[in-house]
């Protein structure tokens, strides 16, 4: 497994906006360019975490989930998906996938840390691959429902890769009263995507695309949302409070909803 520090990695940037240590001066760098052309990119960056973080919360202690699979895990943070859903239940399982190496190894050091947890290095995109493991088998009962997790990652994937069919063959593969938590990077500004699509492909392959709020929304088709879709911020159950979005020149979008 090789981990290239010559070319900023996504997830290394993420961890860096996020204020972790696991980057280097070649990801410094990009986050700095990225700033200059998108200045609230760390606000957007802390808001994702924060909603990632009341969702599982919620999730767990609200509603009772105890079955957490986290699409797109990246690298370890404060408050990882297992600490939040396990102080809230601590019967709940957490299965973490990633295949970026830096992610890969950092996450089995840190995140597959108890019999409840486990880190599936796979392409998020090999649905079958994924709930044909054996982690998925012994961390996973299928009678009982799930947390699908996509934050922060379906903005990695192309419209080739088809994110909305990946979401959906998920989604048919969980029982009914399961919930899918969805947030990516979007802009009502056709010429704001194509600026930050432009700059975020040239810095590694593993970028798909900044979408409009109606492709985000789509995401959402069948499901049940629970609270509103929209720029994250504004998501929380009644009695949670967020520190909000103040400008808007791309946004955290998404939401939480139901599996009928």
């Amino acid at each position: 497994m090789t981990i290239d520090v010559s070319k900023p990695s996504i997830a290394r940037m993420y961890n860096f906006f996020l204020g972790g240590n696991d980057n280097f001066s070649v990801d410094r760098e990009a986050c700095r360019n990225l700033l200059a052309a998108a200045p609230s990119t760390r606000e957007i960056c802390q808001i994702n975490r924060h909603f990632l973080k009341r969702a599982v919360h919620h999730l767990a202690a609200d509603l009772g989930i105890r079955q957490f699979i986290d699409h797109g895990a990246g690298l370890p943070a404060q408050d990882n998906v297992h600490q939040v859903a396990q102080a809230a239940n601590r019967d709940a399982r957490v299965l973490y996938i990633d295949n970026d190496p830096m992610v890969v190894a950092q996450g089995r050091l840190l995140l597959d840390e108890n019999d409840q947890t486990a880190f599936l290095d796979q392409d998020i995109r090999r649905t079958a691959d994924i709930w044909g493991s054996a982690e998925v088998a012994r961390l996973i009962f299928r009678d009982e429902p799930v947390a699908a997790l996509f934050v922060s990652v379906l903005h990695c994937l192309t419209r080739e890769d088809n994110p909305w069919a990946l979401v959906h063959d998920v989604v048919s593969r969980l029982p009914s009263g399961s919930y899918v938590v969805i947030c990516q990077m979007a802009s009502e500004n056709e010429q704001v995507r194509g600026r930050l699509n432009d700059y975020l492909c040239g810095l590694e392959d593993r970028w798909g695309e900044v979408r409009s709020f109606d492709e985000v929304e789509r995401f959402f088709d069948g499901l049940e949302p629970v609270g509103e879709i929209g720029e994250v911020s504004r998501w929380w159950p009644d009695g949670y409070a967020t520190p909000r979005q103040t400008s808007w020149e791309w946004v955290a979008y998404g939401g939480v909803a139901r599996v009928p």
